[in-house]
């Protein structure tokens, strides 16, 4: 029965992408335990951070794996891999990564054709959440600690996997960079948050699609996070620990619920975005291969590799477009679909207009 088929697609889907949930799940785990070397590194009073990291990794592969589920996805995205591993073409490859990467996750000018405040907002968040990534994940698994040096109270040493790095003086120029580098972290995420909200608080076309779930949670709970942070180092520093537990607890609290909602909401799209650079591979390559032409006008519309792509997707979701005769409708341009709708609907106007005709 179709309505059996249908649920043991959704078995075999949901059991293939809580396998790998849980792959990535226990490999976090094992990276914790022994990045901590075992354990002896780890901070008991960061366990719940842990835990919700944890969570959150399940979570991000569960999906990441129901995503290329998709026959569409997956084809592309294993199609981007074999493109970019060609052994003829890896050099080139790897030289135009690093240009797109550079393009698109350093600078991300794709943003700033659309708009320089959106843009600049984009930036800001995005590199604000990297450098506050950068610290506090390692931090909280206990791959690096910080501790003073034996016999000296003014030297400080930094240790990633029980092994020294480096070590820096109290009084030295980087020290406050080191101690403060969340809260310059959390002011470019609030200074892109702000940003984020004046333009759809003024932007007509942002006002007429937003949703409060997609749009302006995860800016709220950015905010959330940011402004906790400072509020301890501001307890900390200029109020003599004033009410410091219970600002420890509650941006506790944010950060956990930040992490819980990571794979769940629009901040999955940061784990997508990569996938998108296959994108360039693949054009690129079609554009080298022979081109697609049109059965009706006989004029090339795209590429061939693309075509055949778009026919075995098609015929993998059960949709059938072949043509009578010979062919398939994917061979025919767009410029002709649309004349051949519009003859359609000539034929069928002309034929309600007929004496006698029952439409």
């Amino acid at each position: 029965m179709p309505g059996k088929e249908k649920t043991g697609v959704l078995n075999e889907d949901t059991l293939h992408a809580t396998f790998w949930g849980l792959v990535v799940a226990v490999m976090l785990s094992a990276g914790i335990y022994f990045g901590s070397r075992r354990l002896r590194d780890f901070d008991p009073a960061l366990v719940s951070y842990a835990g919700a990291s944890v969570f959150c990794a399940f979570g991000l592969a569960y999906r990441y794996a129901m995503w290329l589920r998709r026959p569409p996805t997956r084809l592309y995205w294993f199609r981007g891999w074999q493109i970019f591993l060609r052994p003829s073409k890896l050099a080139g490859n790897l030289m135009m990564f690093v240009r797109l990467f550079f393009q698109s996750f350093v600078e991300q000018r794709f943003i700033d054709r659309r708009s320089h405040s959106r843009w600049a907002a984009h930036w800001l968040i995005a590199w604000g959440c990297i450098l506050a990534a950068m610290v506090t994940f390692p931090l909280s698994f206990g791959w690096v600690r910080f501790e003073s040096a034996p016999g000296s109270q003014d030297v400080y040493r930094a240790f990633a996997g029980g092994v020294p790095v480096f070590s820096f003086r109290l009084d030295s120029p980087i020290a406050p960079l080191i101690f403060n580098v969340l809260d310059v972290a959390a002011v470019m995420v609030l200074a892109g948050v702000f940003l984020a909200f004046r333009r759809r608080a003024r932007d007509r076309g942002a006002l007429a699609v937003q949703q409060f779930a997609n749009d302006l949670l995860p800016l709220l709970l950015l905010f959330a996070v940011c402004i906790t942070g400072l509020f301890l180092t501001a307890s900390a520093h200029w109020f003599r620990g004033l009410h410091y537990g219970f600002l420890s607890q509650l941006h506790a609290v944010t950060v956990i619920f930040t992490l819980l909602y990571l794979p769940f909401g629009k901040f999955f799209h940061i784990f997508q975005r990569p996938a998108q650079l296959g994108v360039a591979f693949y054009k690129q390559a079609g554009q080298q291969g022979p081109p697609a032409v049109c059965h009706r006008c006989k004029k090339a519309f795209a590429t061939a590799m693309h075509v055949e792509d778009l026919k075995s997707v098609q015929r993998q979701i059960g949709v059938e477009y072949e043509l009578e005769g010979s062919g398939h409708y994917q061979d025919v341009c767009p410029s002709c679909r649309r004349q051949t709708l519009a003859l359609a609907q000539d034929m069928a106007w002309r034929d309600t207009r007929r004496p006698g005709s029952t439409r």
